[in-house]
C-alpha cells in the first residue's frame, strides 16, 4: 500500500464522491478512481459500495478507514511538529475566515503583514465550511464561535456590532409588525443565526424579497433598494447609500475568535501574524461608529 493512496481513500470516504474528493485534494477525478482501484487491488478487498448517492464504505473499507485515520494523525502530528520549529519569517500561511470578514477586516492586516515580511506567502480561504486545524486544512482560523478542540490555542479577537440598514427612501417599519416592508436576509442554511431570529421577531409580517449567504451581496441589494438588511457595521457604515433603521432594540453582536493548533505555537511567521492581528483589532476604528 502507498500512503498517498490512503490519503485518497480518506478523502473519498469523507466527501462521498470522487468529484468532491478530487476537488479537495486538487487532483483529477480519473486519477482518484485509478488510485482507489490500485489500493483495492493491494488490499484484496472492495472498500466502497458504489451507489447512486455516492461511495459508501464496505465493512472492509470501514476497517481500513480506522487504521488510515490513525496513520493520518501520526503523519500530520509529525508535519505540525516540524513546521512548528520554523524560526524564520518565510514560508506559507493558510488562513480561513468568512468572506466579508476576510475582505473588509483581514485584508488590511494581511497587506501590512506581507509588506513587513515579504518572505511569507499568505493564502486566505473564505468559505462557510469550518476547516480542520489538526489536518492542516488551515494554519490560522478566524470564526464567530469558540473552538471546542482540546489541541487548539484560541482567544477572542474582537466583537462585531450589527445594525439594520435601508436606503434614505426606505419605509420605516414598525417594531413587532413590518407589514409592507421588504427584507434582504440570509438563506435557509443560515436560518439559525442571531440576526435572522432578531428579524423574524422584530418584523414578523415583513416580506422576504431576497436571500443570500454573502453579506456583501446583501449590502449591494440593500443599496439598490430591494429591502432592509442586517449587516455588520464595518460593511453598512461604510456605504453612503445606506442609513441605520432603529427599531428600538439593538441587534445581537458576534464575537470573533482566532485559533491555531498548539503544535504551531512556536512557528515564527504564525506568531507574527497573530500578534499583528491582535494589535490591529484592539485599536478603535479609524472612522467612529455613529
Amino acid at each position: 500500500m502507498e500512503w498517498s493512496d490512503l490519503r485518497i481513500f480518506l478523502a473519498i470516504a469523507r466527501e462521498g464522491t470522487l468529484g468532491a474528493a478530487a476537488r479537495r485534494l486538487g487532483q483529477s477525478q480519473p486519477t482518484m478512481g485509478r488510485r482507489l482501484r490500485a489500493l483495492e487491488e493491494a488490499v484484496g478487498h472492495t472498500l466502497f459500495q458504489r451507489t447512486g448517492d455516492g461511495f459508501v464504505l464496505t465493512d472492509e473499507g470501514a476497517a481500513v478507514f480506522r487504521h488510515a485515520e490513525r496513520m493520518e494523525e501520526e503523519s500530520l502530528a509529525l508535519e505540525r511538529e516540524l513546521a512548528g520549529q520554523g524560526g524564520r519569517l518565510e514560508g506559507s500561511l493558510r488562513l480561513s475566515s468568512s468572506d466579508w470578514f476576510g475582505l473588509h477586516l483581514l485584508t488590511p492586516v494581511i497587506h501590512e503583514f506581507t509588506n513587513r515580511h515579504p518572505g511569507v506567502t499568505v493564502e486566505l480561504l473564505t468559505e462557510s465550511r469550518l476547516l480542520s486545524l489538526s489536518r492542516r486544512e488551515a494554519d490560522l482560523v478566524f470564526r464567530i464561535r469558540p473552538f471546542d478542540e482540546p489541541d487548539v490555542v484560541q482567544r477572542k479577537l474582537t466583537r462585531i456590532d450589527y445594525a439594520l440598514y435601508g436606503t434614505a427612501g426606505s419605509r420605516m417599519p414598525s417594531a413587532g409588525d413590518g407589514a409592507g416592508c421588504a427584507l434582504v436576509t440570509m438563506d435557509a442554511a443560515f436560518g439559525d443565526m442571531p440576526d435572522v431570529a432578531w428579524l423574524r421577531r422584530m418584523l414578523p409580517n415583513a416580506r422576504i424579497a431576497f436571500r443570500s449567504n454573502n453579506r456583501d451581496v446583501q449590502a449591494a441589494m440593500a443599496v439598490f433598494g430591494v429591502g432592509l438588511a442586517v449587516l455588520p457595521r464595518p460593511i453598512g457604515d461604510a456605504l453612503d447609500g445606506l442609513r441605520i433603521i432603529d427599531l428600538g432594540e439593538p441587534l445581537p453582536g458576534r464575537d470573533v475568535w482566532i485559533g491555531y493548533h498548539q503544535d504551531l505555537r512556536r512557528l515564527a511567521r504564525l506568531r507574527a501574524l497573530v500578534d499583528l492581528a491582535v494589535e490591529r483589532f484592539s485599536q478603535p476604528p479609524s472612522r467612529p461608529l455613529p
